[in-house]
């Protein structure tokens, strides 16, 4: 009896289901259901997160630039570096004679001028060359008061014209002798007294090295100064024979110089051959200006574009259309009613621009100069929102 129950309940269950589904207006489930998706969507797009509605007149009053993407960013190659000095900005100071260092008058780290007296040297050099200028000096007050006679003679007629010229001659050479002497002697600063000689330096720069001590006996050619000029470093970079001939002077280059610092370089000069060990090429890259603490003998990353070389498979944008968004770069793409925060993944920097290595496609429209106001402006619609 229960079981033939059950039965007519199924049944009529079917029966109810079946007039349900044929009296039920044809699509309108699927319809509903697609309206209702399409309007979340609508919602979605006009409020989701990172949109920015900004009219036309807003961008042209906030002079905000907008730029095409495209494919095409230089190429760059990456290369370890070492700073040297040019020849011309780097001196060793040696002693010029063998003595005792009586005075040091800067020491180092400290600035000299070209020609600065920057230490004396007691010496016997200095005594013999102030002997040869008193000599020289003797001989030519001699041979003077010599030709004055010969002179008044001649004009009395008593000597012979070529007594007078022979006194004249000896009296040039002897000048000449006394001019070398002094010249000697003041090229080795000999002090007044003749006692010591000055160490000059032949330029201006920062004293790097200074191994003496006051007191210390020296001997002539020993290393007591060394001198760089800091406007005048260079920067070599070591090219694999694969990559030497791609670079050539006059290419830009950008140096790494840590903690996030860069400075702008170009191509100097490239060796013409490549080094027998190594067997790498050097190029010599002149900074764009003087970099304050830069010695020579520190390592860089080195990196240079090839003029006419690039990526055609790579994205580059200017440097203003990326900004730092919670830590993550972003760049505002154009929409319909405004700006579209999009996050990217950066690459390498060079000349003012940052390769995209996703977030970004072809053809995509988006804002370069003054892209920061962007960042304020969507900063203060999370805040309003409390994000």
């Amino acid at each position: 009896m229960k079981r033939n129950q059950l039965i007519a309940i199924i049944g009529i269950l079917i029966l109810v289901a079946v007039s349900a589904w044929a009296f039920w207006p044809s699509g309108s489930v699927d319809n509903s259901e697609e309206g209702h998706s399409e309007e979340e969507g609508g919602a979605e797009t006009a409020g989701s997160e990172g949109a920015l509605q900004i009219s036309e007149e807003q961008i042209e009053a906030s002079s905000i630039e907008i730029e095409a993407v495209q494919f095409g960013a230089a190429t760059e190659l990456v290369f370890p570096a070492t700073v040297a000095a040019a020849p011309n900005a780097s001196a060793r100071i040696d002693a010029r004679a063998s003595g005792v260092v009586r005075s040091v008058n800067r020491t180092l780290g400290d600035y000299v001028r070209r020609g600065e007296a920057i230490a004396r040297i007691e010496s016997a050099d200095a005594a013999g060359l102030a002997s040869q200028v008193a000599t020289a000096r003797a001989r030519v007050n001699e041979l003077s008061a010599l030709y004055d006679r010969e002179r008044r003679l001649f004009e009395a007629n008593v000597t012979a014209r070529q007594d007078l010229e022979a006194a004249q001659a000896n009296l040039q050479v002897a000048r000449s002798e006394l001019s070398r002497a002094q010249a000697a002697a003041s090229a080795a600063g000999v002090s007044g007294d003749g006692r010591s000689l000055a160490v000059t330096s032949p330029i201006s720069g920062q004293i790097t090295a200074a191994p003496i001590v006051l007191g210390s006996y020296v001997s002539a050619g020993e290393e007591m100064f060394q001198v760089v000029n800091a406007s005048g470093l260079q920067v070599q970079v070591a090219l694999p024979a694969s990559d030497a001939a791609r670079i050539k002077p006059g290419d830009e280059a950008t140096l790494e110089l840590g903690e996030g610092r860069e400075i702008g370089g170009r191509v100097r000069s490239v060796t013409p051959a490549l080094d027998p060990e190594s067997r790498t090429a050097t190029a010599i890259i002149t900074l764009a200006g003087a970099v304050q603490g830069l010695q020579p003998g520190a390592f860089l990353q080195a990196r240079l574009r090839p003029s006419g070389e690039t990526d055609a498979t790579a994205i580059s944008v200017p440097e203003a259309a990326v900004q730092m968004v919670e830590g993550r770069g972003v760049v505002f793409v154009r929409t319909q009613t405004g700006f579209q925060a999009t996050p990217v993944v950066t690459g390498s920097r060079s000349g003012g621009r940052i390769t995209i290595v996703s977030g970004l496609q072809e053809g995509q429209r988006i804002a370069t100069e003054n892209a920061f106001l962007l960042k304020a402006e969507l900063g203060k619609e999370e805040a309003e929102h409390g994000h």
